[in-house]
């Protein structure tokens, strides 16, 4: 078999072997997905992320739109709010370049500053869906990847899994387009939430964070030309000039669509419903230390939003806490 197997870390270093694993199965899966992805990095990297640690923090603010109200009594979507937003490169390495295939998908994390001093956040990535539907089976692939460092009988362990594992090829070999710049490029949440709004009316929904004025790439020549901290560093000239703006809004499920599996997405004939718009205005002027204190879970919720049983994101936040903790020795 010959897949493309550059996004998702899967030629991010090539020469791991797989003895450099240990055997940790002992522990939670969720250290074990920190471990693993903290040794495919090269690291531990002293106060960075296990994953998405090269990144850089802005702030703005959101303003509901009045058809968020038939969705949700979330306080974050009915009255405007400050926000804290955190961009991001994926894997754990601090310093890799933001058009590499491994720095693929990008990441958005949205806190909003409530009145009461309370915080809510959203996460979303630069794709619309994910490779493994459990966390044992993300650990899977990330250990395929481990393994297949450096092995050179065919098919690898890597091509092994992605022949017996369809949604996890989907996404490795979905093109990821190197944007122009973080505020050219739409976001996703792969996890489906539960939203009531005032009558206590409910509907399953995921997150779509899409730039007003569309999404906007390198071209294949650009993006081999470009610096390695391209998208760090225009972000602060955009910036000066004007502030830039998303539509932020939820895709309602029908009845029927799977609710707690992260590698199936929902037909583009379900109803979108805008919740308002996030205007960025300006980088943080202490971001580099305030990313490093901080630890965004998609699980910090208000009244109007509750979780669904979807496993992923019941793991997310115990796998963050776990990278938090190290982050902060």
């Amino acid at each position: 078999m010959n897949f493309a197997l550059k996004p998702l870390l899967l030629v991010l270093l090539a020469g791991l072997s797989s003895s450099a694993l240990a055997d940790e199965t002992s522990k939670p899966v969720t250290e074990q997905l920190v471990d693993t992805l903290t040794q495919l990095a090269g690291g531990p990297h002293a106060k960075f992320r296990a994953n998405h640690a090269k990144g850089i923090v802005a702030e703005g603010v959101f303003t509901p739109a009045a058809s968020a109200a038939e969705i949700t009594k979330a306080s974050i979507f009915t009255t405007s709010n400050p926000v804290t937003v955190r961009y991001s490169d994926a894997t754990g390495v601090p310093n890799i370049p933001d058009a590499d295939g491994n720095a693929f998908p990008k990441g958005i994390a949205i806190r909003f500053n409530l009145p009461d001093q309370s915080l809510a956040d959203l996460v979303c990535i630069s794709v619309n869906g994910f490779p493994s539907a459990t966390p044992e089976d993300f650990l899977g692939l990330l250990n395929a990847v481990a393994a297949s460092g450096k092995e050179t009988t065919k098919p690898t362990t890597i091509e092994k899994y992605l022949g017996s594992h369809p949604a996890a090829l989907k996404f490795v070999t979905t093109p990821k387009l190197p944007p122009e710049s973080f505020a050219t490029q739409a976001f996703f949440g792969v996890n489906a939430f539960k939203f009531t709004n005032a009558k206590g009316e409910t509907h399953y929904g995921r997150y779509r964070i899409e730039p007003v004025n569309g999404q906007k790439f390198l071209s294949p020549e650009a993006a081999k030309a470009a610096d390695a901290n391209y998208l760090m560093n225009e972000l602060p000239v955009r910036l000066k000039s004007a502030p830039y703006s998303y539509k932020i809004s939820v895709q309602i499920a029908d009845a029927g669509d799977t609710l707690n599996d992260p590698t199936v997405t929902w037909p583009e004939t379900r109803r979108v419903v805008e919740l308002g718009t996030l205007q960025i205005k300006n980088i943080k002027a202490d971001g580099a230390s305030y990313e490093r204190q901080v630890m965004f879970s998609p699980l910090n919720l208000v009244d109007g939003i509750e979780p669904s049983d979807d496993p992923i994101l019941l793991a997310r936040p115990s796998a963050y806490a776990v990278s938090f903790g190290r982050r902060l020795q």
